[in-house]
């Protein structure tokens, strides 16, 4: 894991497409903006893991 620390209004960059800036702090809460392909899906991790857990359930359910 890479573990950096940035100011509001700084941003890093993830390969050539992504960009993540960070907006605002405001006590422990930090407000990313992410600028993304549209072929590439951002989710909030459990979000995301929610979607893997509904696909694992519906691919069990059409074998049966």
């Amino acid at each position: 894991m890479l573990a950096l620390t940035r100011k509001k209004g700084s941003s890093i960059m993830i390969g050539n497409d992504i960009e993540i800036t960070v907006l605002g702090i405001q006590g422990e809460q930090v407000k990313l903006g992410i600028v993304a392909p549209k072929n590439i899906s951002v989710h909030r991790k459990e979000i995301f893991l929610q979607i893997q857990k509904e696909n694992a359930e519906a691919a069990l359910n059409s074998k049966v």
